[in-house]
């Protein structure tokens, strides 16, 4: 891996931890105005000292992130198709590498379905994007999306995983499930736990703590914050799980704390 891959990976998965906490934001590209995102440049603002990385497509990085706030960003590349389409994993490539360059983004992301019916449409937009983030130093994520038809089980989700690796990802986002240590010693590249759909508070740093203690290097979680009751203080309890191995009963005490305190 080269200075610049090796350099803008470092700004996402900091050293001084080995971990992550993504802030997943880019929901709206096929879902529209989710709940808690009505208004992204609002809901971004107070989490941006909290959060390692922003996930998020270029129109929201252009209209709602400012370019003077120092804050990297995973940059949502994959996309074309919608909620109310016939299927989400029928998606392509929607942002050229040379875009992603412009916007000084410290890593791309795109969306694989693995077992459907566009998996070799998917899987070979990876091995593209793998070849045109190696031109220019920049690094690929991968999503293991996963279709209702789907199982969240530990062999396919390390069947996901393990073959976004052998295709150049460089970090692997996924879901966590029983027996994930599996996935994360069967994928040789780093893992991050998506946070999935709105659950309570505490069980989604129960989520987050399972997750970093099974081999994940951090979470990619979006709704689980800015959809909670108070979200910088679901911020700051995922940040002492993932980066101060904190236990989830002190984590739950920090945000309700921050969420309690007189404004």
């Amino acid at each position: 891996m080269d200075w610049g891959l090796k350099n803008r990976l470092s700004r996402i998965i900091k050293p001084e931890t080995g971990r992550t906490v993504m802030l997943a934001i880019d929901h709206g590209y096929f879902l529209g105005p989710t709940s808690g995102l009505e208004e992204p440049k609002e809901t971004i603002k107070p989490l941006l000292p909290y959060a390692d990385s922003l996930m998020l497509t270029r129109g929201i990085l252009r209209a709602s992130v400012n370019a003077q706030d120092d804050v990297p960003v995973v940059l949502r590349v994959s996309g074309g198709t919608s909620v109310i389409g016939k299927s989400l994993a029928n998606e392509g490539l929607t942002v050229s590498m040379e875009d992603a360059l412009r916007l000084n983004v410290s890593a791309v992301a795109l969306s694989i379905f693995v077992g459907s019916e566009y998996e070799k449409e998917t899987l070979l937009s990876l091995a593209h994007l793998v070849d045109e983030g190696q031109k220019y130093g920049i690094p690929v994520l991968a999503v293991t999306a996963v279709g209702k038809e789907m199982n969240r089980d530990a062999r396919y989700l390390s069947l996901c995983c393990r073959i976004a690796a052998e295709l150049g990802a460089h970090f692997v986002k996924t879901y966590y499930c029983e027996n994930f240590t599996q996935v994360v010693k069967e994928c040789p590249v780093p893992v991050v736990i998506a946070g999935g759909k709105k659950i309570e508070e505490k069980a989604a740093l129960e989520l987050a703590f399972n997750a970093v203690s099974d081999g994940a290097i951090g979470v990619d979680m979006g709704r689980n914050i800015f959809q909670s009751d108070c979200p910088v203080g679901m911020i700051m309890a995922v940040r002492e799980i993932v980066h101060k191995k904190a236990k989830v009963k002190q984590a739950f005490e920090l945000y309700e704390e921050i969420k309690h305190k007189p404004r």
